[in-house]
């Protein structure tokens, strides 16, 4: 019997790494990858790591400008190194960060991707193999609708932990969703003291209730669960689009045999009774849908001030290379 993420792969989900160490990805055969900036820095305090923070420090020396300017700048081609080197293991796409310093800010989103884009083009990588990683605020949604339909770079809408922001990603017609599925269910255990299973886990039922609608609806949003706590979570949600999951998780599936049948199909997907929702241009409407949930407020704000601060430790330990 082959292991249990070949059975996985099996069920048609396209498996993704979700680390900034690309020396931990090759074994497990991905098709993508993910980074974000906790991982980033993550790696970044390796030593193995040190070459392309030099690498990005020296491309910054040469622009003008204060340190941390040049910081900035630097943060920038870090972030493009660690994709670079990913791309030479995985056949497909990484997805790369926007600062979430901007986060609320859909101009400054779209002046970053599009820096961030040029930088790989430099380095000769085409856009199409780039997903860029933009939070799921109204604004983020909306940067991510003009890049997509102006500038054809695709883009990757990240914490996401609501249906009304999985339904306006899809209207927004951006390439792929990262529903949070474990800091969902860190939410509620926490506000309930309840342990959950796979089929009860609060996260992998938001992914299911997202991926029926998406299916019903013939949405052409790619649907990638994310943040796993167990590997319980990935196999309840088997069948999905792409899972991104981190190396720890996939070295268990990797060593067991246990089975992992297909769960989410989008024939069947087909035959829900489920009511159409819309937030086209209707900015109030999704901010009331998404205020109305706490654990998606909660999570999506907590999620935003922890990758803006690790951003902000990554660009200060720069920009002390530049003093």
């Amino acid at each position: 019997m082959s292991n249990s993420l070949e059975q996985l792969k099996a069920t048609g989900t396209t498996i993704v790494t979700d680390t900034g160490e690309f020396e931990s990805i090759a074994k497990y055969t991905p098709q993508d990858a993910t980074t974000n900036p906790s991982l980033i820095l993550a790696a970044a305090k390796k030593s193995e790591y040190a070459k392309l923070i030099d690498v990005a420090v020296d491309y910054a020396k040469n622009k003008g400008g204060s340190p941390e300017e040049k910081a900035n700048l630097a943060l920038d081609r870090l972030l493009v190194e660690f994709g670079k080197e990913i791309l030479k293991i995985v056949p497909g796409r990484v997805s790369t960060e926007v600062d979430a310093r901007l986060s609320f800010d859909k101009e400054g989103t779209i002046k970053k991707a599009l820096e961030i884009i040029e930088l790989y083009k430099q380095e000769g990588i085409d856009k199409e193999r780039i997903l860029i990683k933009i939070a799921s605020t109204w604004e983020g949604i909306q940067a991510a609708r003009e890049l997509e339909a102006k500038h054809g770079i695709h883009c990757n809408l990240t914490l996401l932990f609501s249906f009304s922001q999985a339904v306006a990603c899809a209207e927004a017609k951006v390439t792929l969703i990262s529903p949070f599925v474990g800091r969902i269910l860190d939410y509620y255990k926490a506000t309930t003291g309840k342990e959950y299973t796979g089929e009860t886990d609060p996260g992998v039922i938001s992914v299911r209730s997202i991926y029926n609608y998406y299916k019903k609806f013939g949405y052409n949003t790619i649907i990638m669960g994310a943040s796993f706590r167990n590997t319980g979570e990935i196999k309840a949600l088997a069948g999905c689009d792409f899972l991104t999951i981190a190396p720890k998780l996939l070295e268990e599936l990797y060593n067991s045999d246990a089975p992992v049948p297909k769960v989410l199909d989008a024939a069947a997907a087909k035959g829900e009774d489920i009511a159409k929702v819309s937030f086209v241009d209707d900015e109030k409407a999704f901010r009331f849908a998404l205020n109305e949930d706490p654990m998606a407020t909660e999570k999506l704000a907590h999620g935003i001030r922890s990758f803006a601060a690790d951003c902000v430790t990554l660009v200060n330990q720069l920009e002390a290379k530049f003093k």
